[in-house]
């Protein structure tokens, strides 16, 4: 898979490896264990010497029923753990952001590569003319409401038909301002306004969303959905149910998993890679 960040280009063997560092002190999963700078890189030199290929850092929790922080604490939280990792790391860093200004200041001063919107550019009005400036590569997310309120009883007719249009309406939405398709990669939203059914039909329909001929990037990890089929409440103990997850979704055509646990889903993909 590649990537096209300004005039440079970065290939990748699929799936491509997204490892997670959240920088907050609330996410569902690893919520304050890595919102200190030394922490932070710690865990970021672990991911890649496990075979990360990008580092996604947030500053603000999108569990369900998350508050908002103020666009000061949260550049506060990011900017230098991305200014840090870009001077002493050779990975690509995305900014998981809904905030333009965020995104602006984390692209064209602390150096990230890839803005990953959960809003899917929908949220701040401003964010389609930093992607377009910065000619960085964008993840368009789907959701429904907003991370406070997504998850109070979300309803779809056929969700995955709903939302292929809805990125096919985002994709022209990105062409018509400028954003080249080759720089767009779309996420379904795992958990994001979504049910239990919802949720599954997505894993298993992900060749209908490479009809849009767009990568595809699959946000699973510890999920709570995935708590509902086996039964595990501690997020932090999904990561088996993770694995597996990952894997069907890589075998239905994901280009992307964005994981907490990078050596395993590493170690895992190895395995398929050679029985398949």
């Amino acid at each position: 898979m590649k990537f096209y960040i300004k005039d440079k280009i970065y290939e990748f063997e699929n799936p491509v490896v997204m490892g997670i560092l959240n920088v907050t002190p609330d996410s569902f999963s690893d919520g304050g264990k890595y919102n200190s700078l030394d922490k932070a890189l710690l865990h970021v030199d672990e991911m890649i010497r496990n075979g990360a290929n990008i580092i996604d850092v947030g500053g603000e929790s999108t569990r369900p029923g998350a508050e908002p922080v103020s666009l000061e604490e949260e550049i506060d939280r990011v900017f230098p753990v991305i200014e840090k990792i870009k001077k002493e790391f050779d990975v690509l860093v995305s900014i998981d952001t809904y905030k333009s200004k965020v995104a602006d200041i984390c692209l064209n001063q602390a150096g990230a590569d890839i803005v990953n919107d959960i809003s899917g550019l929908r949220f701040d009005s401003n964010m389609i003319n930093v992607v377009r400036d910065s000619e960085v590569s964008v993840i368009v997310m789907h959701i429904k409401g907003t991370p406070k309120d997504m998850q109070k009883e979300p309803y779809y007719n056929d969700v995955v038909k709903e939302l292929v249009d809805y990125f096919e309406e985002r994709m022209n939405y990105l062409i018509n301002n400028g954003i080249d398709k080759k720089r767009i990669i779309i996420d379904p939203g795992i958990g994001f306004g979504k049910r239990l059914e919802d949720n599954v039909n997505i894993i298993k329909n992900i060749k209908r969303f490479k009809e849009l001929e767009l990568p595809v990037l699959i946000g699973l990890s510890r999920k709570s959905f995935l708590g509902m089929i086996t039964g595990e409440k501690d997020a932090y103990n999904r990561e088996p149910e993770t694995i597996v997850a990952n894997i069907i979704s890589f075998i239905n055509g994901a280009d992307i998993i964005r994981v907490h646990d990078v050596k395993n889903f590493i170690k895992s993909i190895r395995i398929v890679k050679e029985l398949l």
